[in-house]
């Protein structure tokens, strides 16, 4: 995949996290487990983030946060990571990126393969959270990668 890819896909990201975030704030209050997982795809990001970037991360990979901090730490994920493609070149994307996971083991992967990641598991979560709307009589946020390239919202 090139860069032009990834920003697409970051996009999608920031989409489907507005998406999940204004189907949450419309029930009379957002299952503490749903907010939890919203809490752990900030603290992931930002942790990916600064792993990336040769930085300590400033928020723990599952921290404790409110509802309405998750949504101020989501919406600051995107500019984070405009600001990492933008400066990121198409040889980087093959490098590989040394890190100690959350428990301290040491790890190796390519960059291109972390943003994949990336998007892989806030999907992943994002179905999580889908799931506990459904099984509490709510309807969740239709957050298909499809829906958000057919409305025009990545380009």
């Amino acid at each position: 995949m090139e860069i032009a890819d990834f920003r697409r896909l970051f996009r999608y990201d920031a989409w489907a996290n507005e998406e999940v975030l204004t189907a949450l704030r419309a029930m009379p209050e957002p299952p503490a487990h749903s907010v939890a997982l919203l809490a752990h795809l900030a603290g992931a990001g930002n942790t990916w983030i600064s792993r990336l970037r040769h930085e300590t991360s400033m928020l723990a990979i599952w921290p404790e946060l409110t509802f309405a901090e998750c949504e101020e730490r989501l919406r600051a994920l995107p500019g984070g990571w405009k600001a990492y493609l933008d400066e990121l070149s198409s040889e980087k994307l093959g490098e590989k990126l040394d890190y100690c996971n959350s428990k301290g083991q040491p790890f190796s992967a390519r960059v291109a393969d972390i943003l994949t990641h990336v998007i892989n598991h806030a999907s992943y979560h994002r179905g999580q959270i889908a799931t506990e709307m459904r099984a509490s009589g709510h309807t969740p946020a239709m957050t298909d990668y499809i829906l958000a390239a057919l409305s025009e919202k990545l380009d």
